[in-house]
């Protein structure tokens, strides 16, 4: 190969690496701005929780974290409902959004508003599903509860399910591993689709 072509793809290459970089580290700075920051608006169409790991029908602890705070925007009158969102995983006897169903009326949320996405094993497929049914009855301004470090994603992958998501984050999960994978998550998804991302998610425990 002529020095002048290598020389070229050297810094063809030099440049396109730069590019990588600086990509995603402005996405890294954009999750974690998102991981700080409540949009919650004074009023929407409903509360979507993202769900987390459940033992045996008792939300884990991300879950409930979760959980307590759209109760939260519930009391504050955010939204008149409360979609809860998961399935299960093999063995187990409950899906995510059961055992937050429960953990919701017994805390005082009625059961006329809450509403079950029982069968997403990913945040797409939950908002997803979820989306079907609020698109059918003519609402998409959505509150979009789950850790901080998912914040940004949810909002994403609201707007490609034809939803208006405002993220509301709860609990203080900021760590950098979470923030990293997220990083990858959002900046990867931009591009091909957060479809495509699907089988590259990993439960939360």
């Amino acid at each position: 190969m002529p020095r002048l072509a290598v020389r070229v793809l050297r810094r063809a290459l030099v440049v396109g690496a730069a590019i990588v970089v600086v990509y995603f580290g402005v996405t890294f700075v954009q999750v974690w701005l998102a991981s700080r920051a409540d949009h919650a608006p004074s009023r929407a169409d409903a509360i979507v929780v993202m769900g987390a790991a459940q033992y045996d029908g008792r939300p884990s602890p991300v879950l409930r974290a979760r959980l307590d705070h759209a109760i939260e925007l519930y009391e504050d009158g955010i939204a008149p409902v409360i979609w809860v969102t998961g399935g299960r995983l093999a063995g187990d006897r409950f899906t995510e959004a059961s055992a937050s169903d429960r953990y919701l009326q017994q805390r005082g949320i009625p059961p006329d508003a809450l509403r079950l996405e029982t069968h997403g094993t990913s945040s797409w497929e939950s908002l997803a599903a979820t989306a079907r049914f609020l698109r059918a009855a003519g609402t998409t301004q959505v509150v979009l509860v789950s850790s901080p470090y998912h914040a940004l994603r949810t909002e994403h992958i609201a707007a490609e399910v034809g939803l208006t998501g405002y993220a509301s984050p709860a609990g203080r999960d900021r760590s950098l591993v979470r923030l990293g994978r997220e990083t990858l998550a959002v900046g990867i998804g931009r591009i091909i689709g957060h479809r495509r991302l699907v089988d590259l998610e990993v439960r939360v425990t």
